[in-house]
């Protein structure tokens, strides 16, 4: 006996699940629905099946086959154009010479099938209805049959005042071939409201069989809730996988779950799920396959799909997620939400009851959802963020991901060109790095591996080799979780804003170039790159000026890159030096907390007597100093000393500060006669604007600094160098720099901004601030009367910043604060 399956309804009252995936193929209990119906006529000896589809029916057929790996035959019949419940049966009519069995593929059931059949065979019936007693009939058709099961009449989907039974139609049918009689070709044709009215005008036998048994027509996304309830609860007979861990939890192979993580259940957690510390999985989950839960997260009466992720302190209760959404830091998601594949949302976001959110849409951190958000476009389209490429390691930044991104890349470059490419020591930079340079060699460029190496070597190395770009890959280092992908050109500076449009537009098109086998690029390990960027540095400086000063040094790595590096360094300039954390590990680097390192290093500084003590960032761009008082100095205090060096050591400097530096740093470069620029806070490429101008010392706001005669770019090992080249120049010790610097106040705010207010608010503080004298290099600076105010919207967060120096910290927080406010009353 074959069975006919019908999977060709689009679902549209289940959308957005079934936006982009048909509704047979929606999971329940982390298996497609048809796969359970599948499951069911196999234990009834049903193993020839032919199953008509329409919508997306390459998703049904390439997930099923052949129907071999669920031993069964399995053919299709595609319908070009809607056909109706019989006419599709009619359209793989020539599959179906004997009896046969016509279910749904999108319900969920245990129905006895053997005892429909039987009821059919033994009243010689032409066509055979299971019927089921349900409490509310109203969405369903109803049957009212005799006693001898024979069917009196048919009501499709009636008001309360014509229900006359609770019995509806399942759309379970036992058929004989000779019901294509009473199916008209051509148009659209529907069993319960054309065909099988035909057949009792005819007087045909057709019967009514009331079936026990579990029947849900998971027809909304109420119903698919209820249904994974009942399948939890085991009111319905179907296969779970997973090993059964206690009355109502099932866990999947490969699954973990802290220890400090609780399970309440019932509960389905899918194979290689992650369920993080603090974590609780409340009643009626179902997780699907390689969920992430972070910490403290706590989910309950929701159905997750495969492959999304929760990130720490979220909280869902009571919704359903697609595949692959994304849900940052502190968001909840209130009951009845439902979102679609592949959705981003921001950290703490609020997405109220009721609200859908169609596929690949990405909501900003911060905001909160009162109403859907179902236009049909792809989310955004923006892939560069201020840092680069960044996203959650194998989530957002997965290995498909990074091929593609770097075969658009690679594509903007000439074919056999060369490129750098460096990593941190994480294993996730290790794989993500493998899938980008395969993107690069299958575009036609080869790739220079520098291995392990920090950024500006990265920068340098391109530089030296004449290479026409280079790229690093890097956990973010305020996410351990998180890595970022940066890319640079052929002078070693990031990449500009018209070539990461130009990537995104080739990787959007899919627009790559695909070498034939011969032109595949290479991959070269690039040898003694530490030894050329240590004689290159040091031929910048005064050698002996460090040597003659007998340093002594307390450094901290940060397990990080640096580690590599600096002992070509240091051999060099014969400092006596105590290293903490001395070596490349991701773990400690993930681990490790700020403030202790400070002290620590701060308490070695004056236990020993060092000169100076400094932490170099994981990445080697940015520096922490410590003076020889084991006092850890500020951004502020470090920019100050750092231009008072650079004023005393060069001859007639350039140098380019961020508008957050202080008025005192601005007059000593007026009183000194150095020429001075400004540098912005959101852009790590400065050079791109001083074509032909040569810079002698870059500032940036958070201890990122850059000496361009070596390379122009942020680097901490280059900044560590030059400094003790100029105290050994100057014979001066940090201490004493410090204690002579002014008392400097800058108090910086941070407000919530919705995005598209945030012209409005920079627009109306440029006309209330028209009679003063501003500067609109990068938001707004206003000169006040003791000091000044910068207000700057933040280009990728919903966050305006306000910076505002004054002569104390009580008036600079008073005045931070009146603008806030300002700011506040012109979002209402």
């Amino acid at each position: 006996m074959k069975a006919v399956i019908m999977a060709g309804g689009e679902g549209t009252r289940l959308r957005p699940l079934t936006s982009n995936t048909p509704k047979p193929m929606l999971p329940m209990a982390n298996k497609p629905m048809m796969e359970h119906i599948l499951s069911l006529l196999r234990q009834h000896g049903i193993e020839e099946v032919v199953v008509t589809v329409a919508f997306m029916a390459n998703a049904i057929r390439t997930y099923f086959g052949d129907g071999s790996e669920f031993n069964l035959s399995m053919v299709y019949a595609t319908e070009e154009s809607p056909l109706g419940t019989a006419g599709s049966v009619l359209n793989a009519a020539e599959q179906l010479t004997e009896r046969f069995l016509v279910i749904s593929g999108d319900v969920l059931t245990d129905i006895n099938l053997s005892e429909v059949i039987k009821f059919h065979d033994d009243r010689n019936a032409l066509c055979t209805i299971a019927l089921k007693s349900v409490e509310n009939p109203l969405d369903f058709g109803i049957v009212i049959t005799r006693e001898d099961g024979s069917i009196e009449r048919f009501l499709e989907k009636p008001t309360w005042g014509q229900v006359f039974s609770d019995t509806i139609n399942t759309g379970i049918y036992v058929m004989e071939p000779e019901i294509f009689d009473f199916i008209e070709r051509g148009r659209p044709v529907d069993f319960s409201g054309d065909v099988f009215p035909r057949v009792l005008e005819k007087g045909k036998p057709i019967y009514g069989d009331v079936v026990d048994g579990y029947w849900e027509d998971v027809g909304t996304l109420e119903a698919y809730l209820r249904a994974h309830e009942d399948v939890l609860d085991q009111r319905v007979s179907i296969q779970i996988d997973g090993f059964y861990l206690r009355p109502g939890v099932w866990l999947g192979k490969g699954a973990e779950v802290d220890p400090e993580a609780q399970i309440e259940g019932p509960a389905i957690i899918g194979d290689y799920c992650r369920i993080g510390p603090g974590a609780r999985i409340g009643r009626y989950c179902t997780l699907g396959t390689n969920v992430k839960m972070g910490s403290d997260t706590f989910i309950q009466h929701s159905v997750v799909h495969d492959n999304s992720y929760l990130a720490n302190r979220t909280s869902i209760e009571g919704a359903v997620l697609g595949k692959a959404c994304d849900i940052r830091d502190g968001t909840r998601v209130e009951n009845g939400v439902v979102m679609g594949e592949g959705c981003t949302i921001g950290s703490d976001t609020i997405i109220r009851s009721g609200v859908k959110i169609y596929p690949y849409k990405t909501v900003e951190q911060g905001a909160i959802v009162n109403s859907s958000i179902v236009w049909e476009t792809r989310g955004s389209r923006i892939i560069f963020g201020r840092d680069g490429v960044k996203g959650l390691a194998n989530v957002d930044i997965n290995p498909e991901f990074v091929i593609r991104l770097f075969m658009a890349w690679a594509s903007t470059l000439e074919k056999g060109a060369r490129i750098t490419a460096s990593r941190d020591t994480s294993r996730a930079a290790r794989v993500l790095k493998r899938a980008a340079m395969v993107g690069c060699n299958a575009a036609g460029i080869t790739v220079d591996d520098l291995e392990v190496a920090t950024i500006p070597v990265t920068r340098f190395m391109i530089q030296s080799a004449s290479n026409q770009g280079g790229f690093t890959v890097r956990l973010a280092e305020d996410d351990r979780h998180s890595i970022v992908i940066h890319f640079f050109d052929e002078e070693g500076r990031d990449i500009s804003e018209s070539i990461q449009r130009k990537i995104e537009r080739m990787y959007h098109r899919e627009d790559f170039r695909r070498v034939p086998a011969p032109e595949i690029g290479d991959i070269s390990f690039v040898s003694r790159a530490l030894e050329q960027y240590t004689e290159k540095l040091l031929s910048t400086v005064d050698i002996e000026a460090i040597t003659s000063a007998n340093f002594k040094l307390v450094l901290d790595y940060s397990f990080g890159t640096a580690s590599f590096l600096m002992p070509n360094i240091l051999a060099k300039l014969q400092a006596d030096v105590l290293v903490s954390n001395p070596y490349g590990a991701t773990a400690p680097a993930t681990s490790t907390d700020r403030w202790s390192s400070l002290k620590r290093v701060s308490d070695l500084v004056m236990a020993s007597g060092a000169h100076l003590g400094a932490i170099i960032d994981p990445g080697g761009e940015t520096l922490t100093i410590i003076d020889n008082g084991g006092n850890v100095l500020t951004e502020t205090q470090s920019l100050m000393v750092l231009l008072d060096l650079v004023i005393k050591t060069f001859n007639h400097p350039h140098v380019m500060l961020p508008l957050s530096a202080p008025t005192e740093a601005l007059e000593a470069c007026q009183k000194a006669g150095v020429k001075q620029s400004w540098v912005k806070l959101y852009s790590n490429d400065y050079t791109h604007s001083l074509k032909g101008e040569s810079v002698t010392f870059v500032a940036n706001h958070s201890n990122a600094y850059a000496f361009p005669h070596f390379i122009p770019a942020y680097d901490s090992v280059c900044t560590l160098v030059n400094l003790l080249a100029m105290l050994g120049s100057t014979r001066t010790s940090l201490s004493q720099i410090v204690s002579e610097l002014p008392d400097i106040q800058i108090v910086h705010e941070e407000l919530a901004t919705p995005s598209d207010h945030k012209g409005i608010v920079m627009r109306s503080l440029i006309e209330q601030s028209s009679e003063r004298d501003t500067l609109l290099i990068e938001g707004i600076k206003i000169t006040e009367d003791n000091g000044w105010t910068w207000i700057l919207p933040d280009p990728e967060g919903p966050t305006t910043h306000v910076w505002v120096e004054a002569p104390t910290h009580t008036e600079a927080r008073a005045r931070a604060q009146q603008y806030a406010f300002r700011i506040r009353q012109m979002l209402r």
